[in-house]
């Protein structure tokens, strides 16, 4: 079952690395992530309601994530139980979670900001970097547009295409699907706001521990694919646990290591300043040319996380060789 899961996925990594999620289709049809916004946005707007206490609030706020999660899950479920157990069920299943994974859209996000920044054009990257990340735009200079694009990078390479694949290869459609439902809870109600500290509690929650896994082989993956392993590994160790968050600092750590410059550091958010420690705080600030390094390293991690995800299927055709004979 494992085998047929990891082939879903390849095939589903394949066509999104290759195509992207054509403009053709989000114009017809929207995007899985846009549906699960606009519920999320739905519930935020309905249950969220700033005059009930806040025991209140996080209890609505736990029965909204619970049920968006299960009835993602659920339907993706099934639709894995309606498909055939052979390669038209993986080529079906592929195309199913094509959607859900977000390599190449990675890629072209933090690209957008590479390629102004080298040509010194700050106010187009400053306008594409506030397309990726949550802090305030229009006070980041040339070091702080280059660093929020490096660690959106780093985080999301977790995020949107090593956690998918993991959940994926383990669970198959429901697993990704489940996964991309509490990714985007977090994104969308899960911040540190009057509004949301406890109706997005539990989201947060439920994304720390479904990330806690797929968020340390990231950080290995950088590791492993960079050309200063040692220095990489060193940083990662050191340095992911001072991260504001339980996860997103061993990809940042290692991919700061690995490019050998500084990430993370103080930083002005809509809801505020954020004094947050250094990673790899000895290293010199990113430049354009680090962010171009970053992003030849990230194809590289890609493509190891293929190879990793290709295992399951490796091992079924030799077994199913070697008994056949």
């Amino acid at each position: 079952m494992m085998a047929l899961h990891a082939a879903q996925m390849l095939i589903g990594l394949a066509l999104e690395a290759m195509l992207g999620w054509p403009m053709f289709l989000y114009t017809r049809i929207g995007h899985p992530v846009s549906w699960l916004g606009r519920l999320i946005a739905l519930g935020d707007r309905h249950w969220n309601d700033e005059n009930e206490d806040d025991d209140t609030r996080q209890s609505r706020g736990t029965m909204l994530a619970l049920g968006i999660i299960l009835l993602t899950g659920g339907v993706a479920l099934a639709l894995s139980l309606l498909l055939v157990r052979d390669w038209t069920g993986a080529v079906v299943g592929g195309i199913l979670a094509w959607p859900l994974l977000a390599a190449r859209s990675l890629h072209d996000h933090v690209a957008a900001v590479a390629e102004p920044l080298a040509e010194n054009d700050v106010p187009r990257a400053r306008k594409a970097v506030s397309m990726i990340v949550g802090r305030s735009p229009e006070k980041l200079d040339k070091p702080a547009i280059t660093r929020a694009a490096a660690e959106s990078l780093a985080e999301n390479t977790s995020d949107g295409v090593i956690a998918p694949l993991f959940w994926g290869v383990l669970l198959g459609l429901p697993g990704i699907a489940a996964y991309k439902a509490i990714n985007t809870l977090d994104s969308m109600i899960a911040y540190r706001t009057p509004r949301h500290m406890f109706f997005g509690r539990t989201a947060a929650k439920i994304d720390d521990v479904a990330n806690w896994i797929p968020a340390r082989l990231t950080g290995l993956l950088y590791v492993l694919a960079c050309n200063r392993p040692i220095t990489a590994l060193r940083v990662m160790l050191s340095d992911a646990r001072h991260h504001r968050s339980p996860n997103a600092g061993w990809p940042e750590a290692a991919f700061a290591g690995a490019l050998g410059i500084r990430l993370s550091g103080p930083r002005l958010y809509a809801e505020g300043p954020s004094q947050d420690p250094w990673l790899n705080g000895d290293a010199p600030d990113p430049r354009p040319a680090n962010l171009l390094a970053g992003l030849k390293l990230y194809r590289r991690v890609v493509m190891l996380a293929a190879l990793c995800a290709a295992t399951p299927c490796v091992i079924a055709m030799w077994t199913f060789q070697t008994y056949a004979l």
